[in-house]
């Protein structure tokens, strides 16, 4: 250090600095701030187009208002709500007792927490569960609402849907006349929230190690009593759960247990007997509130035949929440991408914004497709529920479904994350900071995303379970072949049909195996068969959007997620990517 510079220093001076470059970068970051989509859902047109194919113009233009009106407020009001909730020293805090020593098991969250909610319960989502084939509807709100991450609601949101269908279909006279009223209120300061308590600490997904009892004290009511322990509580203090329960002389493993609802107030206002241990300090979905309970007599009440207890709770929570799953990570990709790309053409580097570079192009490309891809598989099926719930399906939809749904559920969450990891990447030093953009939250989130409602390897085993008892791919395989039908000659996917049988002739290979080793096979030959299930249904809707709208991009984008998770190729032009990014929103 020179003698000059180190007068300076003791004089507290500094040699004049040039700002203009570090003005300019403060002011492309402000620019790219105010770039972020006001509404979600004008933002996105190919969702927009996605629902009209699904729905048909006429129903599309029905909703059109409601989910407009939502997309903004989500985008606006309730984005910067949940980013304040999702603060450290805002997230929720667990109080036991009031000042009066009285036990209250009660979860205190910022206020922001609520002023999100009201919006999000406000928008009618779960209402709309009042009458049958409203499930496209209800989770396109849900879609919105998930660009903001798991927003400490959209988890509460998918149990309560579960115990609606459950309550619904299992549920007393007296059940539904006392709750379903309330859970299908819109107002979120009357609205009764669902939960559902299934994992132990010794189970997790082997929820039939579950050892939680179940004591009968009225046959007439279907009142029971509980005690026992479970490990992962989210929501806790839902004003309603899903349980499960051994029954006495049922049995062991998963047959042995019944399905309970258990309120947290009984009549009177009386706390139920749940106690709160402590709340999960989790990495992701932080300021929604997870816990560890115990029960200790608690009052519960059987939901349907107690010998079909884990039937019913896959068939009507687990199927559920599986679906709003796939939604959810479809609504954080999309944000990540659009964070990304907005970023991309406001940062400059090296001469130029960076969206400007090939290689910057291919990523935004291959994301977008991405997101593209798993939203459309997982709208085909929604709205295949929707047709099985007003009677339009058949035998060959619910097996189609029952493969789908587990399927999607896995590769959705994975393909999610990637989305999110090179949003990040796009972003550089950026990408890692909190407060700079939404993308650690997402990614934290999705995380979670990936291991709830089943990891990836309990629900590759079930899909391989269920094919090996029920032969569903035998339906999957045929639903993948007319959708790609559908397509025709558009976009030279004749390739599709051809893979198509030579996987059917794989599998029959793979189920000669025993199923511990055909499992290590199963992995990867069911990324390439979802993987093509969402070809064909990006490419079918893209050949009704090239025939309707006169827009090929979104067939283009299903030719660039089959060349690269199918057939291994980049396309080579960089002209491609150029005319392709310009279009994509």
């Amino acid at each position: 250090m020179s003698d000059d510079t180190i007068k300076t220093a003791k004089n507290g001076k500094r040699p004049p600095q040039d700002r203009t470059g570090i003005e300019i970068g403060r002011q492309l970051i402000e620019d790219w701030e105010k770039a972020q989509p006001d509404n979600y859902f004008s933002a996105d047109i190919g969702f927009q187009r996605g629902l009209e194919y699904q729905w048909g113009s006429e129903e599309y233009k029905k909703h059109v208002s409601q989910l407009n009106n939502f997309g903004a407020k989500i985008a606006k009001i309730v984005d910067p709500l949940v980013r304040v909730a999702s603060l450290d020293e805002n997230l929720p805090r667990l109080e036991r007792f009031d000042s009066r020593g009285e036990r209250i098991e009660e979860v205190i969250f910022h206020p922001s927490h609520h002023e999100a909610g009201q919006i999000i319960y406000g928008s009618g989502m779960m209402s709309l569960y009042g009458r049958p084939g409203n499930n496209l509807l209800s989770l396109a709100l849900f879609y919105l609402s998930s660009q903001n991450g798991e927003a400490g609601h959209n988890c509460p949101l998918a149990c309560t849907a579960g115990l609606i269908k459950a309550l619904q279909a299992l549920g007393s006279g007296r059940l539904k006349e006392r709750y379903l009223p309330q859970l299908l209120d819109s107002d979120y300061r009357t609205h009764f929230h669902g939960a559902q308590f299934l994992t132990e600490i010794q189970g997790g997904s082997d929820v039939g190690a579950n050892a939680t009892t179940a004591e009968l004290i009225d046959d007439e009511t279907g009142t029971w009593l509980l005690n026992g322990e479970k490990w992962f509580c989210s929501n806790v203090t839902a004003d309603l759960a899903l349980t499960t329960a051994r029954v006495p002389g049922q049995g062991k493993g998963t047959k042995g247990l019944g399905l309970f609802l258990l309120p947290r107030l009984l009549e009177g206002d009386r706390l139920n007997n749940v106690y709160i241990r402590r709340l999960k300090v989790k990495f992701g979905t932080r300021s929604m509130a997870t816990a560890e309970l115990e029960l200790r007599d608690a009052v519960a009440y059987q939901l349907g035949p107690v010998e079909h207890g884990f039937k019913n709770i896959m068939i009507y929570v687990i199927n559920t929440s599986r679906v709003y799953n796939a939604v959810g990570v479809a609504g954080s990709a999309r944000r990540a991408y659009l964070t990304a790309r907005s970023y991309a053409e406001h940062r400059t580097a090296f001469g130029g914004p960076l969206i400007h570079f090939p290689i910057v192009q291919d990523m935004l490309a291959n994301m977008r497709a991405d997101v593209a891809a798993l939203l459309s598989g997982t709208l085909h099926i929604v709205k295949l529920l929707d047709d099985l719930e007003i009677g339009e399906g058949n035998q060959n939809t619910e097996g189609f479904l029952r493969m789908a749904i587990n399927l999607n559920k896995y590769r959705s969450s994975v393909l999610a994350t990637n989305v999110i990891i090179k949003a990040i990447e796009l972003l550089g030093g950026n990408g890692a900071i909190e407060s700079f953009s939404v993308l650690p939250r997402l990614l934290r989130d999705n995380i979670v995303y990936e291991n709830w409602e089943g990891t990836h390897n309990v629900l590759l085993a079930q899909v391989q379970r269920d094919i090996r008892r029920y032969r569903y791919d035998k339906p999957f395989f045929k639903a993948i072949s007319r959708l790609l039908t559908n397509v025709g000659d558009e976009g030279h996917f004749g390739e599709g049909h051809d893979l198509l049988q030579q996987m059917e002739s794989e599998i029959e290979e793979i189920l000669k195996m025993d199923e511990l080793t055909a499992a290590i096979y199963f992995r990867p030959f069911m990324d390439r068969l979802t993987d093509l299930y969402y070809v064909a249904t990006l490419a079918s809707e893209g050949a009704w959007e090239s025939a309707e709208k006169k827009d090929r991009t979104k067939m283009q984008l299903a030719g660039l997620f089959f060349n690269r998770h199918i057939v291994g190729k980049e396309p080579k032009d960089v002209a491609f990517y150029d005319d392709l990014v310009s279009r994509l929103c």
